[in-house]
């Protein structure tokens, strides 16, 4: 043992030399043939090289020297090889090869000699290794002296040739099988270098550049590994169990980093169709009795079983069974096909690992939609544990698991909220989860459970209040499955349509169209026509038709085939007498028929307009109560855009019921689907009039309308495009605010003792004068300056013959008095600041169901600072800025926050600090600081350094840009505050009054200079 380390040890001694010496030189070389006889020195102890291939690319002199090298023998170039790429050799050596080579000396090499001495190296050597010292070059930065473009050309192209055209990806996962078998290395030193390895060979797409082979682009190159991996495992499918363990390892932690690229898709478009032919063999050689021993014991079923017990990645396990079931359902599989596949895969798992149970009987039932397919393959898998041409068991924990999957999927239904927030594709899968249930139930199995039956009565009756003609659907769907499990002899039918199917159809409609099945809008239609059939033909019963007789008795008769028909009322009282005239009126007619037919004009034969425009019919919204029910009708798209159209109209009206109804109109219009209700091209508008008319609502009833739409802000019944609306249509709210003008008059102060001489100073002139006459004014007279006597003027207007008649003329129904009487406020938001900010701040960085701000919905927490700048900057100059601020501030001082990870958060936050800058008054900072508030210095403070700290390591340049304004703002206000205390310090040292001992220990620091105050 020792004797082997001391030969290895001086082998790679020896190597190192000899790569020191090609090294050498390669950076002397001259020509490229000395750079290619250096290579060939080395690659020839290293490879089966065959010189004379070599005699041809290089010119006579180095010929002789490379065909001169002696190769060595088979066991010296097997130590070589070894010592050489586990030891230090093969990086030093690559890194000249990939870039030096790469760089100055590659375009050069003919072919031949490009092929046996340069790529030799990477794709004869050791891949494992190799890898490792290819992918990272693919990021390399800039570097002086160097042709970066073809060096990663060069590299992309070795990878090509490694890993695809060479199988590499192959090699390597049986290397690690090779590990396993003498147990060279240890388990966890096995799996940290699979870990490493997988996370290099994944990560080449998206270090390959835009320009790359489309072989390097993430679908042709996953799916290329995916089909090496998948068919070079036969070869080893029938090795011994220690030999396939490193081969697994590789191969499941492969899969796994592919579903965490977001491609697993191409993973199951490959691995789903060799599952499925192996589970048919199956069931061909059994005759379709398959059984759970045949499957383990199938050599073929070992490699699946296996490969799932390695992948240990949750969200991986979650996205494979996931696009396994699409695929199942793309490759049109049978029921017992995707029951099997799905044992074979997940059964060992489904029983130890609490992660699958809860993806299959949780996530996959409540909160993920499938074909209902895939839902009776998830029910017939996971819940009734058999596969589907045998009855349900009757095991204990068969039953057990359906009572309690029945039981979870009724509560979740039952509830208010998730019929009126959920969307209809969500509540009709998850009603088709619970119908299926029931239709594997008997009464005594219902009976054992808690609260179904008060669940599912609560949810019916729930969804027969619904306009929707589908969600009523479904309530009458699961009373007809429940009727059948209660009565089976007497079924509860709600509608016509149930009482014409024998099976209850569980899709709704929702499926896409095929041959003799209608699509959702099919259905609706459909309903629509027979509710209008059922109408006509109740008036053709209860009515008759009589001819209009009233304008001209003789034309009537004439033309009785081209007459008129009135409805008329069925109830209406009739005299005997008039039937007796007209039935003596009709009799004439009858007679003179044939002899006016003749006589009759070809006008009364011309086509006329028989169209209907349906103006009759329109529904014109007068009160905010028909808008909000005209809104929650969903299945009616025309009655919805009505509404919306007249919202903001009548919103802005101020109607004395917009109060009381402002909670309601809010959630409605939070909770239309525009792109589901408006026309093809039309959403934008839509869309557009729904936040119109929300704006309208926060600017006409504020208190009401934010109290509601804070609650929603991070409510879990509301998605990510609904929060972004919310906090876009406060901030047009606030600026809308901001920018309003009020009509205040003007307060006189009058005096409270009336005098008889005029109110002004004795040594002034009178005011006596003409009408329009300007006030007395002292004129700081020329020449000496003691003067014994002052001097006034005034403003005289002009006389009559010295006005000239222009051409503007003012009109008003005040006079001109009136008008310098009234006053002008242009921001009435700083009363509402409060009730837009505070609110919106609280319960941020709390993580809710379905709210995540400070990580997965980024997006949504830089819209609310946004909006939260934006509301500081609409209070500038306002004392409610200065009390909003420190609040504000601390929230941006979070370092989850103000450090995060992505750009456009960090944007926001330099935004809303610039906005903080401008709405404080340095008045109202330097007064603060007097008061001993160090609140206000503390966030200026921090600004300051903040912004520094940006601005020195930033990559972004846009955050850049804002962060050097923020020091020019924090500058200009420091300045200012300055002075203010300044002024503040000189007027107290004059009346002696001392300020707080907290004043001296504020500071405000001037960026890029000593000056602190």
């Amino acid at each position: 043992m020792e004797e082997d380390t001391k030969i290895r040890r001086e082998t790679e001694s020896r190597l190192l030399e000899k790569v020191g010496e090609v090294i050498t030189a390669i950076q002397a070389a001259k020509h490229v043939d000395q750079v290619i006889r250096a290579l060939h020195s080395l690659a020839v102890l290293l490879f089966p090289l065959d010189s004379s291939l070599l005699s041809g690319s290089i010119d006579q002199p180095y010929r002789d020297q490379v065909l001169s090298v002696k190769a060595p023998s088979e066991k010296e170039r097997s130590d070589s090889f070894q010592a050489f790429y586990q030891g230090a050799a093969f990086p030093a050596l690559a890194r000249v090869l990939l870039f030096d080579v790469a760089s100055n000396w590659l375009a050069c090499f003919p072919f031949s000699a490009q092929k046996h001495v340069y790529d030799v190296f990477f794709v004869n050597g050791v891949v494992n290794e190799v890898i490792q010292v290819l992918v990272p070059g693919l990021q390399q930065n800039r570097i002086s002296g160097l042709n970066i473009d073809a060096v990663q050309a060069n590299i992309e192209r070795l990878l090509v040739l490694c890993l695809l055209e060479n199988n590499g990806v192959c090699q390597m996962a049986r290397k690690f099988g090779y590990l396993c078998k003498p147990r060279c290395v240890s388990d966890k030193k096995l799996r940290e270098d699979v870990s490493r390895v997988a996370q290099i060979v994944t990560s080449v797409p998206d270090k390959a550049r835009l320009t790359a082979t489309p072989s390097l682009s993430s679908h042709s190159f996953f799916k290329q590994i995916i089909l090496q991996l998948l068919s070079g495992v036969e070869a080893v499918t029938m090795s011994t169990k220690n030999e396939m363990d490193g081969t697994f390892l590789f191969i499941g932690e492969t899969f796994s980093r592919i579903c965490r690229r977001g491609s697993s898709d191409v993973l199951l478009r490959e691995v789903t169709p060799q599952i499925l032919r192996h589970v048919q063999s199956c069931l061909l050689s059994s005759n379709g009795r398959v059984s759970t021993d045949l499957i383990e014991s199938n050599p073929g079923s070992q490699f699946w079983l296996k490969l799932m017990e390695v992948i240990v990645d949750s969200y991986a396990m979650e996205r494979i069974s996931e696009q396994l079931l699409n695929q199942l359902v793309a490759v049109d599989a049978s029921d017992v096909e995707a029951y099997w596949t799905l044992w074979l895969l997940f059964n060992r798992l489904l029983k130890h690992q609490t992660s699958i149970r809860s993806i299959f009987l949780d996530k996959f039932l409540l909160w993920k939609v499938f074909p209902v397919s895939c839902l009776r393959w998830i029910l017939q898998f996971a819940v009734l544990e058999c596969p589907p041409t045998t009855n349900v068991q009757t095991e204990s924990h068969v039953t057990d698991s359906l009572l309690d999957t029945v039981q979870r999927l009724a509560a979740v239904w039952s509830k208010r909220e998730f019929v009126q927030s959920v969307s209809v594709e969500q509540q009709a899968y998850v009603t088709a989860g619970i119908g299926l249930c029931l239709e594997k139930m008997c009464k005594e199995e219902l009976d054992k459970t808690k609260d179904v039956m008060h669940s599912i009565l609560q949810g019916v009756s729930f969804r027969l209040e619904s306009p929707a003609y589908l969600v009523r659907k479904m309530a009458s769907s699961i009373a007809l499955a429940f009727s059948k499990v209660i009565d089976p002899k007497n079924p509860l039918f709600l509608d016509e349509d149930s009482c014409n199917e024998e099976n209850i159809d569980w899709e709704f409609g929702l499926t896409a169209p095929k041959k003799g099945t209608l699509s959702i809008s099919n259905r609706m239609e459909k309903h629509t026509d027979e509710l209008k059939t059922s109408i006509t033909s109740e008036l053709a019963k209860n009515s008759k038709y009589e001819t209009n007789n009233m304008v001209n008795d003789n034309e009537k008769c004439k033309s009785k085939k081209l007459s008129v028909f009135e409805l008329v009322d069925p109830d209406e009282i009739i005299d005997p007498a008039m039937l007796t005239c007209e039935s003596v009126s009709d009799d004439n007619g009858e007679d003179n028929t044939s002899e006016n037919s003749d006589s009759s004009s070809d006008s009364s034969l011309q086509p006329y307009d028989l169209t209907d425009d349906d103006m009759d019919l329109r529904r014109n919204f007068s009160q905010l109560v028909d808008v909000i029910g005209a809104m929650r009708k969903s299945d009616d798209a025309d009655g919805v855009e009505k509404a919306l159209d007249v919202a903001e109209s009548l919103i802005r009206a101020s109607p004395d019921e917009l109060t009381h109804v402002t909670s309601d109109l809010v959630r409605t219009l939070v909770q239309i689907r525009c792109s589901d209700l408006a026309a093809e091209g039309e959403e934008e508008s839509a869309e557009e009039k729904r936040q119109g008319a929300l704006v309208a609502l926060i600017v006409t009833c504020p208190f009401q309308s934010l109290d509601t739409l804070n609650k929603l802000l991070y409510s879990a019944n509301v998605d990510v495009s609904q929060r972004i609306m919310i906090l876009d249509v406060m901030t047009e709210a606030a600026q809308e605010l901001a920018h309003t003008k009020t009509m205040k008059p003007k307060h006189q102060t009058g005096v409270l003792i009336s005098t008889i001489s005029e109110p002004q100073p004795w040594f002034l002139p009178s005011n006596a004068g003409p009408p329009g006459a300007g006030s007395w004014k002292e004129i700081s007279g020329s020449g000496t300056p003691l003067k014994w006597s002052k001097s006034y003027e005034r403003e005289l207007p002009l006389k009559p013959s010295q006005i000239k008649i222009g051409k503007t003329r003012r009109w008003s129904l005040r006079s001109q008095n009136t008008q310098s009487h009234i006053n002008w406020s242009q921001n009435k938001f700083p009363v509402y600041a409060a009730a837009f900010m505070l609110p919106a701040m609280q319960g941020f960085d709390k993580k809710r169901h379905g709210v995540d701000l400070l990580d997965r919905d980024f997006i949504v927490l830089g819209k609310l600072i946004y909006m939260l700048g934006v509301c500081m900057k609409c209070a500038s100059m306002h004392p409610e800025a200065s009390t909003l601020a420190p609040p504000l501030l601390d929230m941006l001082r979070v370092r989850e926050i103000c450090h995060h990870k992505e750009a456009y958060v960090r944007r926001a936050v330099l935004f809303a600090a610039s906005c903080v800058l401008l709405a404080l008054h340095p008045s109202y900072v330097a007064s603060a600081l007097i008061e001993g508030n160090v609140e206000i210095s503390k966030g200026l403070e921090w600004i300051r350094l903040w912004s520094l700290e940006v601005a020195d390591s930033e990559t972004d340049r846009e955050c850049y840009t804002m962060a050097m304004s923020c020091l020019q703002l924090h500058a200009e206000m420091a300045l200012q505050a300055s002075r203010a205390l300044e002024s503040a310090e000189s007027t107290s040292s004059a009346k002696s009054v001392g300020l707080k001992s907290s004043l001296s220990r504020a500071t405000i620091k001037i960026p890029y200079s000593n000056v602190q105050y």
